[in-house]
């Protein structure tokens, strides 16, 4: 099963900050996942302005609790850059083209 997480920043004024100090061992994290087939996407959210103010990903995995798990324990929400309240999970199904 395919799960996409759009994840917001938190949008106090030193976020930004947190985002580029936790931002190698999230890309870390993320790249392992990948090669584990468990990442098929992900990537920045940008404002108008082309600052990055989020991430979407899109997890293969066998349910959302594993999903959640995952999210829970990226570098980006243990360093305070996602703001959970603002952080959806929702199953879904990728076209085959």
């Amino acid at each position: 099963m395919q799960y996409m997480v759009t994840a917001y920043d938190f949008k106090d004024s030193d976020a930004i900050n947190r985002r580029m100090a936790a931002r190698e061992q999230h890309l870390k994290v993320a790249g392992e996942m990948h090669s584990a087939k468990r990442l098929v996407y992900g990537g920045a959210i940008l404002s108008d302005e082309g600052k990055m103010v989020g991430s979407t990903l899109v997890y293969e995995a066998d349910s959302i609790d594993e999903v959640r798990e995952l999210v829970k324990n990226d570098p980006y929400t243990v360093g305070k850059v996602w703001d959970p309240e603002n952080t959806t999970i929702q199953q879904i199904r990728l076209a085959k083209f």
